[in-house]
This record gives C-alpha cells, structure tokens and sequence, in this order.
C-alpha cells in the first residue's frame, strides 16, 4: 500500500513537471533575442537613436523582444554594414547611404544641395521618399526607420567668409561633402572623424566640413573658433533587418516595429536639431566660437557653385532608368 502511494506520488509529481515543461516552453520558446550593429562612437546621435529603439520596443513587446546593441563598429563597419546585415551578421543595421553613393541612388538625392534646413525636415522627406519609390537597393532587407543628421558647416581655424577664403583649405570630408568642398576651392581631405583631433592639432587639416554637433561631441571647438554656415546638405541614414529574421518575427512584434518606423524618424530628426543647438550654444560660452552668416548674395553665390551637382545626379539617375525630376520635385515638396 505504501509502495502503491509512492509510485502515485511520483507519477503526480512528474506530470506535474511535465505540465509545468510544456506550459513554460512556449513563453521561454517567446523571447526573441535580436543583435543590432552600429558603426559611429555610442555617445552619437546614430547610437543614441538606436539606443531609443531599443528600449522602445523592449517596453511595447513586453520584454518579449530584447536587443543587445553594438555601437563603434564592434559587431560591423559601417561599409560592410548592408552586406553583413543580408548575410546574418547582425540582425539589425545602422547604415549611412552616403558612404555608397551609387548604391542606395534614389535615396542619396535627398544628400544633394536642395535646400533642406534641418534634420527633422529631413528625416521625413527622406522616409517619404523611400516610401514613396521603394528603391530595388532596399529589397533584400526591411527597412525600419530612416532618419538624416542637420545640414553640414563650415568649421576652421581661422575665418572663412568669402570664396576666396576657401581656396585651397584642407578640410576634412566624406562621402560627397569632397565634391562640394572642391567645388568651393577647398582641399578636402578623407579620414575618419575621430582621427580628426590628431589631424587638427599636427595641422594636417585646417578644419572641417560637417553638421555641427561634432563641436560639442568631438571637442572640435577645442580647435576651430571660426563656423562659417553654409547650412548644406544632410546625410541620409537607414536601420535595415536582415529579412529571414523578420520574416521569423510574430506577426504582434512586427506591427510594433513598423508603429514606430515614422515616430522614430521623427524623434532622431528632433533629437538632433535639439543637439544643434546645444553644440552651438556650448560653442559660444565655453570656447568663444564666433559664428558667421552669409548675406543673401553671398550665399546664392555658394549655392550657385553647387548647381552641376544635382544636374549630374539627374542624368546619371535618368541613364539608369529612374524617373530622376520627379524625384527631385517629391524631395522640394516634402521639404516644404
């Protein structure tokens, strides 16, 4: 009889376990761990913004979703960024469609000299325009947000006021900031941004051509006292998910990330005009950074130099079949 009631007390015990197995699978099967690489430093409105996502969908899935974020390049660079995010690498990728002009096309015209005055005008003329085209460049991943830095400046050593001020200044650039500063007389000279600070302090360069965040970010107030602002052009930036791992996703934690595709296009926009005005502010009090404005002629005669720019693009865009003035024309309207 005892014997008997062990026996039971055992079979109860391991259906109980078993129940409790079966029962917790699915909720233990339910976390879905996701990888998320960045190329710039963490403290970069990139990462920043990235960071943000993160916690934004954590908090709507419930915890169901966690991401463990890899800013500074540590999980992928930002060239091999698309092509690792395709390949599996990461899950998740930040990308800068600058750094490949011929590559993302349709959405590279809205880093063209068009007249976009900040980034959260930009950010959302830049979604729409993705929107809108659905370019091919896209098609093996799910784009997740968009988003654009503010307009880039003009930051020396010493006063840059005039064209003629231009002529011949080594400047650090990327991407096709190079073709404007040439385009301005200027020497433009390619490197990363944090080996920028060794590059100003040795004289290698003599500033910078960029958003002006990066004077508070990367103490470049330290080295340039002089902002000349051109107020020109922005860079288009992309998160992009490897497409069998969306695909994977249920169908509750996609409309979660799709929910937030334009408020989060927004928030970076506004986050970093917000830092703008920060860096600039800071600029003034901390390194007496004097800030020079062009008079209405002086900055047609700028832009002007900057014409045959969006007019190649055009042609290059028309060759390769796109419907490049229409592109153009949505990139105006969005603006305004």
């Amino acid at each position: 009889m005892v014997k008997r009631s062990i026996v039971s007390a055992t079979l109860f015990l391991f259906t109980i376990v078993i129940c409790l197995l079966v029962f917790q699978a699915p909720v233990m099967a339910g976390k879905i761990k996701l990888n998320y690489a960045n190329f710039p430093p963490a403290p970069t409105f990139p990462c920043v913004q990235m960071e943000r996502w993160k916690v934004e969908v954590e908090k709507r899935t419930n915890g169901q979703v966690m991401i463990n974020t890899f800013p500074g390049g540590t999980l992928l660079g930002a060239k091999g960024m698309m092509d690792g995010v395709i390949a599996g690498q990461a899950d998740i990728g930040n990308i800068c469609m600058a750094y490949q002009p011929g590559r993302f096309i349709v959405t590279n015209a809205t880093s063209l000299p068009l007249g976009i005055p900040d980034a959260k005008t930009g950010s959302l003329a830049l979604l729409k325009l993705y929107e809108k085209y659905q370019p091919q460049a896209f098609k093996d991943v799910v784009v997740l947000t968009m988003f654009a830095n503010a307009p880039g400046n003009v930051m020396t050593k010493a006063p840059v006021k005039t064209l003629d001020d231009m002529k011949g200044l080594s400047l650090r650039a990327s991407g096709g900031a190079a073709q404007i500063l040439k385009a301005w007389g200027a020497n433009p000279v390619g490197m990363p941004m944090p080996a920028t600070v060794e590059a100003l302090q040795k004289g290698t360069v003599k500033g910078l051509f960029s958003s002006l965040e990066v004077m508070k970010d990367f103490k470049f107030a330290e080295y340039c006292k002089y902002v000349t602002m051109t107020e020109t052009v922005i860079y288009p930036f992309a998160v992009i998910m490897n497409k069998q791992k969306w695909n994977a996703l249920p169908a509750d934690v996609q409309k979660v990330m799709m929910d937030l595709k334009e408020e989060q296009s927004l928030w970076t926009g506004t986050y970093m005009d917000d830092q703008i005005q920060k860096a600039i502010a800071w600029s003034k009090e901390a390194h007496n950074v004097e800030f020079i404005s062009f008079s209405a002629d002086e900055k047609a005669k700028w832009d002007s130099k900057l014409e045959f720019i969006t007019e190649n693009w055009i042609k290059n865009a028309n060759e390769k079949g796109l419907p490049a003035e229409a592109i153009i024309k949505d990139i105006k309207a969005f603006i305004q």
